[in-house]
């Protein structure tokens, strides 16, 4: 049994800076904690029941956030970037950045009590998790950073084809979020693991419903900080934390050069290449991939520095 309300049961920390983070926790109050970052414009929900049930049976306490700007934490009362800022990279300057997101999961750690963890971060929840280890060494046991990449313009770009979804139409409705949800995924989730069409949509259709504001400025205002923090490769030089870092060989939104860009940064950074995997968790991965994130963080636990990747 849980120690905790139930695992689909929304909580709230108001932190310091006036944001408030919406975060689920399961699993039992003892065990050692993983923290869940989600990518650009996903909620906690992201992170589907499989992957919180896998973590929990493996033994820890999982912790997921929505990041500011999705889901049911505060959205930002600053202007978006108009899209051609995006497509140039030239952000406002009155934006937060991947570090201000970094404090935030930050400040849900300190409202629970928690001194260190264990931490998981996939796309921009990667660079979100990167961040942390390295401003924050003391409170990072292990980082797994997936599909991710360092902040170089010179690796881990997406595709032409990819841009070109992305400056798509907003969203006006919750069976427009579902639409574009679903053309996104298939384009990007890798052709050797279709997406299952009634699980993604029923995923995209609760991400809407569960939004406190307008998703599409939301996500403009994530891709505007991820620009504002720039090149993080030096930043990530500094992380002290045993580090696994797993991307696919078929990603059309971080290319694999981030990933592999992600283990030079890191000292003694391990790399998992996953054939046929793009940029998505589908069902068929969720065991291999929280069977990696599990034996890392065990192996830390118990004094070695990686686990072995048979």
């Amino acid at each position: 049994m849980s120690d905790f309300p139930a695992a689909d049961t929304d909580q709230f920390a108001t932190l310091r800076s006036g944001v408030t983070i919406c975060f689920r926790d399961a699993g039992h109050k003892a065990d050692p904690v993983i923290l869940l970052i989600a990518g650009l414009g996903e909620d906690l929900t992201f992170w589907t029941p499989s992957v919180i049930d896998a973590l929990v049976a493996f033994g820890f306490r999982v912790v997921s956030i929505d990041n500011r700007d999705v889901g049911r934490s505060t959205f930002a009362d600053t202007p978006p970037p108009a899209v051609w800022r995006q497509v140039l990279a030239r952000p406002r300057r009155d934006g937060y950045t991947l570090a201000d997101m970094a404090q935030d999961a930050v400040g849900v750690l300190d409202h629970l009590g928690i001194e260190q963890v264990h931490l998981v971060g996939r796309s921009m929840g990667g660079m979100i998790a990167q961040t942390i280890a390295a401003v924050e060494p003391g409170r990072v046991l292990s980082l797994t950073s997936i599909y991710s990449t360092t902040g170089s313009r010179k690796v881990g770009q997406p595709a032409s084809t990819t841009i070109r979804l992305l400056m798509g139409p907003d969203a006006r409705n919750r069976t427009d979020a579902v639409r574009a949800h679903l053309r996104m995924t298939r384009h990007i989730a890798g052709k050797d693991y279709p997406i299952d069409d009634a699980a993604e949509a029923a995923i995209a259709a609760q991400g809407w419903d569960r939004s406190a504001g307008c998703l599409a400025a939301g996500s403009a205002r994530q891709i505007q900080a991820i620009q504002l923090s720039g090149d993080r490769t030096a930043q990530l030089a500094r992380i002290t934390a045993p580090t696994l870092v797993i991307n696919g060989d078929r990603d059309l939104m971080v290319a694999g050069t981030g990933g592999a860009a992600t283990v030079t940064a890191i000292p003694k950074a391990q790399h998992v290449i996953i054939p046929g995997m793009g940029h998505h968790m589908p069902e068929a991965l969720v065991d291999p991939i929280t069977r990696y994130i599990a034996q890392h963080a065990e192996r830390v636990g118990t004094g070695g520095s990686h686990v072995q990747i048979p």
